[in-house]
């Protein structure tokens, strides 16, 4: 069956398809609140939109058995949603399938690749991403949130004396872009990405580097030029993210110039 076409990516005449009025290459207000859970060794609340994640970061001093003895630590991750962080409410035990374990490992994944796991010995650090509310784009949220929470518990060790050097090799954001009516947009609400023709994920460097790109043609393929025109979106979308955190984090000496 042959597909309707679409219009052309470059054909960016205005849009009237987002629910919030916004622009298509604009993304939704981002706040990101430091310690927001003083008993935990880092945490932050991010807000994305409506989408709202509380991250964590705990300290253990210890290690997986196939880790051991090797000299260095370990980040991993856990993610979750509370029963109604979305309109309909969904059951605890619905949280342990495969979406979820897909989404712990992407975060533990993103923290580890601007991670030198060597630089805070033998410690687990355990970032646990919590969803209070969902507008999509939680995944992305979570990833954001994460980063400005280790960095946090990194600055306890350090202030603590306990770190060799800053064990950040960059900087990590996220965002989310997708294809909808035809044109590109960043940093897609629910409403646009329950019927986004293209759906994606982009995880970056502060320096352009990409950690992970996940796009899927929710109801149609997409070809090069799309795909390029995506990546470029997101790239603006994560320069703002990370400009964000930076200013966030200020001088603490943990971040690479």
């Amino acid at each position: 069956m042959t597909e309707m076409p679409r219009p052309a990516v470059a054909a960016a005449a205005p849009v009237q398809v987002r629910p919030d009025a916004r622009g298509p290459r604009v993304m939704r207000p981002l706040k990101i609140e430091r310690g927001a859970m003083p008993s935990a060794e880092g945490s932050a609340l991010v807000t994305m939109g409506h989408t709202r994640v509380l991250c964590t970061a705990t300290v253990e001093d210890r290690l997986p058995g196939w880790l051991r003895g090797k000299g260095g630590g370990w980040v991993t991750a856990e993610y979750g949603m509370l029963p109604r962080a979305t309109t309909d409410r969904t059951p605890r035990t619905a949280q342990a399938g495969g979406r979820t374990h897909e989404i712990q490992r992407l975060i533990g994944r993103s923290l580890r690749a601007v991670t030198d796991l060597k630089a805070f010995g033998e410690r687990t650090i355990i970032l646990d991403c919590d969803v209070l509310e969902a507008d999509a784009g939680t995944r992305t949220a979570a990833i954001n949130g994460a980063f400005v929470a280790l960095h946090d518990a990194f600055l306890k060790l350090s202030n603590a004396g306990q770190l060799k050097r800053s064990p950040f090799k960059d900087t990590v954001s996220a965002i989310s872009v997708g294809l909808v009516a035809g044109v590109p947009c960043l940093d897609l609400c629910y409403a646009e990405d329950s019927k986004a023709e293209v759906d994606m994920n982009v995880v970056m460097t502060g320096a352009g580097r990409f950690v992970e790109v996940q796009g899927t043609g929710e109801s149609t393929t997409f070809d090069a030029a799309e795909l390029r025109a995506l990546l470029s979106l997101a790239r603006l979308g994560i320069r703002k993210v990370t400009a964000y955190q930076r200013r966030l984090l200020g001088d603490s000496g943990l971040l690479p110039g």
